[in-house]
């Protein structure tokens, strides 16, 4: 796990995905760099100089998309850029989340911090100071189209900085815009040439999410090991299947991984060793949920990590158009295109999906009387009396039935805007958007194999699980009590649910295991 900062260095290097969660989550400070101050002021001169060029220069002195043809005369530029943010700014739905905002405030800051933009290095503080005074810009769910930049999006958060629209303060409550920059202090920029459009040009919004969403699947991912060893013991399986020799016959880093942590998990299991004499134990082969964990999350954390490099890459751009060159050029280009983004946020869904819809399965397993090797139905304590946990697997079908609709891709779809100017978008703010709901989805899932795995484990006593599950279900038990008859089942399930959103089940396993992959 990377180094949580309290504060954060702006244009120093790339920012870390550490970076962006102490910022977006823990409300780090944000600074920025005197070189990358330098660098700022360095650009703002070249775009000064082209202010009085008959030559146009787009987003200098002309309109926007396909409105670049008319060139606008010096007196009206200041208006073109306010002009520009408060027409863009046509978000509608309902409230992004606040760790989604200060994300992208920082991602957008972090662009104009690399002296390619062309903004005044007040503008860019402002940035600075939002985030610092923790003013998060109201911005909604819909607006975004991936392409030209996250434009509605980042047009809310530059409305701010101009001391307009609204904005929720730590507490959440909120406040004119206006308002609330006055009582932090705060002076609102008055938007100068080209400005209005570095701050909405860019892919900040769906980077922001992708960088939140890794961070959240690496957690969970890890967690899917902890809840299939459970499941794996709890339903009398063999650990035999996730030795190391076996794993490196197919050597995907990810599926090692996974299978060490599985062995790790299961080490001293008394429940196992009940089982292990062949002679004793009559069953040839596990169920493919059971044996092939390791190669669904396995897959799973290669596929993260391919996005992760996505990500690293994104980080270190500089999103923007057009830009000021390092000689000194005002060029157009089509960097703010979101393809590259919008393909991993797509993928991420997918196998988000898949992990989950295994979870499942191995829940079920539990549940029915047939496969559960000896358990009541659906862990239930009096069967037919009693329905057990019959229902919580419905609540995981439910989800994963979800997952399934939402791990279709937004990238393949494209609609034309800007009057087929901009004839090919990306969509790249939807699929963020649609990977956040199954990250949820996925945590809630986990959450009720949990549940339900530590039941099954209770139910095998007097035979103990291994040390690490047994932590796992003490911590559950905190919250939750062990099996007896029919209770209210949702606060039992929420009370998983969060053992894995906080990773504290990760952290019980981990006080007995030491690290986990």
């Amino acid at each position: 796990m990377e180094h949580m900062s309290t504060s954060v260095i702006v244009g120093v290097g790339p920012l870390s995905f550490a970076d962006v969660v102490a910022v977006a989550r823990h409300d780090a400070t944000v600074t920025i760099g005197d070189e990358a101050a330098d660098g700022i002021r360095r650009s703002r001169e070249v775009i000064e100089a082209l202010a009085d060029d008959t030559i146009p220069h787009y987003g200098v002195s002309t309109g926007f998309g396909a409105l670049a043809t008319r060139h606008i005369p010096l007196e009206l530029r200041a208006q073109l850029q306010r002009s520009l943010v408060r027409s863009h700014a046509a978000g509608s739905g309902p409230e992004v989340e606040r760790e989604v905002v200060r994300a992208t405030m920082l991602l957008r800051l972090s662009t104009l911090a690399t002296g390619h933009t062309g903004v005044r290095l007040d503008t860019a503080q402002a940035y600075a100071e939002l985030l610092n005074a923790g003013l998060t810009p109201i911005v909604h769910e819909y607006g975004s189209l991936g392409c030209s930049g996250d434009l509605a999006p980042l047009a809310h958060c530059a409305l701010a900085v101009m001391g307009e629209g609204k904005v929720r303060d730590r507490d959440g409550e909120l406040h004119v815009t206006a308002d609330a920059l006055t009582a932090h202090g705060i002076t609102p920029v008055e938007l100068r040439e080209k400005e209005g459009l570095a701050l909405i040009n860019g892919t900040d919004g769906m980077l922001g999410q992708l960088v939140l969403a890794i961070t959240d699947l690496r957690r969970l991912l890890t967690t899917a090991d902890i809840t299939a060893a459970m499941s794996v013991e709890g339903l009398l399986g063999t650990d035999d299947v996730f030795a190391a020799d076996l794993q490196a016959i197919r050597p995907h880093p990810g599926q090692a991984a996974s299978a060490e942590n599985i062995r790790k998990i299961m080490a001293g299991s008394p429940i196992r060793e009940s089982h292990r004499d062949p002679q004793a134990c009559t069953r040839v082969q596990d169920a493919y949920s059971l044996r092939c964990s390791p190669q669904v999350a396995g897959g799973a954390r290669d596929t993260v990590a391919h996005a992760a490099s996505v990500a690293t890459i994104e980080l270190a751009s500089a999103i923007d158009n057009p830009v000021v060159t390092r000689g000194g050029r005002v060029e157009s280009n089509g960097n703010f295109h979101g393809a590259p983004i919008a393909y991993v946020l797509d993928f991420l869904a997918i196998v988000t999906a898949d992990v989950a819809s295994i979870s499942e399965r191995r829940t079920d397993r539990f549940l029915d009387k047939a496969r559960n090797a000896g358990l009541n139905p659906f862990l239930a304590d009096d069967p037919g009396v009693d329905s057990g946990h019959m229902i919580a697997q419905y609540t995981q079908a439910a989800i994963v039935s979800e997952l399934k609709r939402l791990a279709s891709p937004a990238s393949v779809d494209s609609i034309p805007s800007s009057a087929m100017q901009e004839d090919h978008v990306s969509m790249g703010w939807s699929a963020a958007r649609k990977l956040r709901r199954s990250i949820d989805g996925l945590t809630r899932v986990l959450g009720i194999e949990l549940l339900t795995a530590a039941r099954g484990l209770d139910l095998r006593a007097p035979l103990a699980p291994a040390p690490a599950t047994a932590a796992v279900v003490a911590e559950l038990r905190k919250t939750t009590a062990g099996p007896g008859t029919d209770r209210h089942l949702a606060p039992e399930i929420e009370s998983a649910v969060q053992l894995v959103a906080t990773g504290e089940a990760l952290a019980a396993v981990e006080r007995v295991t030491g690290p986990l992959n």
